[in-house]
This record gives C-alpha cells, structure tokens and sequence, in this order.
C-alpha cells in the first residue's frame, strides 16, 4: 500500500516509516499540517496516517478540508488525546478510525489492513471456512466437522469476526470496537468471558484446537496445518 504519514515528532515519525517500509508499505512523510494537505490534495494514497496535534494545520483540520475537497482517502488519526470526547471529534472531522497513544506497532499495522479492505470494493461474503469450522451467513449457522455448534449472538459475532480475520492477530481494542462498539476500556473481562465460550464450543471436542491466544496481542483463529 501507498501511505502517507502526517507527524511532526522526527522520531516517531522515522520509527513508524521504517515499520511500514519492513512490512512492504510504502511510505510517504509530511512534517506539517500544511505540507500533509498539499499531499494527500495531490497525489493518491491508500491511507493516511494523520496526527492530531500538527504545526501550521492541525490534525483534524486536514481532514475536514480533505472531506471537503471530496477526497475519501481513510484516514487513521493518532493522538496522546484519548478521551470519548476527543476520539468523538475526530470521527466526526471525517476520520475513519482513531489510535491513542501510545500504541503497539501490530495494531496500528492491523488498523491499516482493515482501512484498506474497508475501501476497497469487495464481493458478499456469504460463508467463512477455517479447517472444518464453516460459518455460514446466510443460514446463521455454525459447524465443525459437519457437527452443529449453537451459539449465543454475541459469541456467533465474535466468531465471524475473528474468521473473517482468520489467520492475522485481533487484538482486544479490534474486538471491543467491532463486536460490542465499546471504544474504551480494554481491560475488561468481557472478551475473556466470551472466549472463554466460544472455545469450548468449537475446540473442547475437536482436533486440533484453531482459536489461540496470542500473548501480549490478542487472539487469531487459524487452520493449524497450513
């Protein structure tokens, strides 16, 4: 993917180019607000990475002139500003997700991904398959090895996400925000609880087991033997 970075912070901003870069992006840098808008006026990106607090132009005013031009390049704004408030004026300047700082390299390159496959047009996907587990959208059902699985809502939820999202890492925040809407609080137990379930329902009686946790990041659902 072609990005564009908007941060003013010379190491923060080298730091983050030479992750994109090892992990195949190519990426572009603005220093100011005002150079940034230039940019992304003039040239196509498949994401910006914007943040808040910029010399010349601030953050959110880019976006909004962005929007404005009719340009819907999306945008990952990042921000030490990490108040309901904040991230509320952010989305609605025209921003398409919002990172807090400080932050975990995995999941600003995962927010990424889920920018660009947002954007791009993409066939209805009507069933998920990971190994034998088949989620089928348009019957709502769940099985394994042509066994039925019974899910709550919730858990039916979570499992589609995490299979469309097969083999990458979800982290906490992706499933707070993407299957409860909750847009704070990572600490809670909830997605535990809710793991925890869903676990025994489609590994504690098959082999091999395909939802994992992944320490320090989050969890992935993936065919053990590919």
């Amino acid at each position: 993917m072609r990005i564009l970075l908007i941060e003013d912070e010379p190491e923060t901003a080298a730091f983050l180019q030479k992750a994109l870069k090892e992990s195949g992006h190519v990426a572009e840098h603005a220093g100011d607000g005002e150079t940034g808008l230039s940019f992304a006026r003039t040239q196509s990106y498949d994401v910006l990475i914007v943040d808040r607090m910029l010399p010349k132009r601030d953050g959110l005013s880019v976006i909004e002139t962005l929007r404005e031009d009719e340009i819907r390049t999306p945008v990952l704004i990042l921000s030490a500003l990490g108040e309901v408030d904040d991230r509320v004026k952010g989305l609605r300047a025209g921003g398409d997700d919002y990172l807090t700082k400080p932050f975990a390299i995995s999941e600003l390159l995962a927010r990424i991904e889920a920018l660009a496959r947002r954007s791009a047009p993409e066939e209805a996907v009507t069933k998920y398959v990971v190994a034998d587990l088949v989620l089928d959208r348009l019957s709502h059902t769940v099985t394994r090895s042509g066994e039925p699985i019974t899910l709550q809502p919730r858990e039916y939820r979570l499992l589609e996400y995490l299979m469309k999202h097969a083999g990458q890492v979800v982290t906490r925040t992706m499933l707070l925000e993407n299957v409860w809407d909750y847009h704070f609080d990572p600490q809670t137990n909830v997605i535990d609880v809710h793991i925890s379930r869903l676990r025994s329902k489609i590994d504690k009686n098959f082999d091999p087991a395909l939802l994992q946790t992944v320490r320090g990041a989050g969890y992935t659902i993936r065919d053990a033997g590919s």
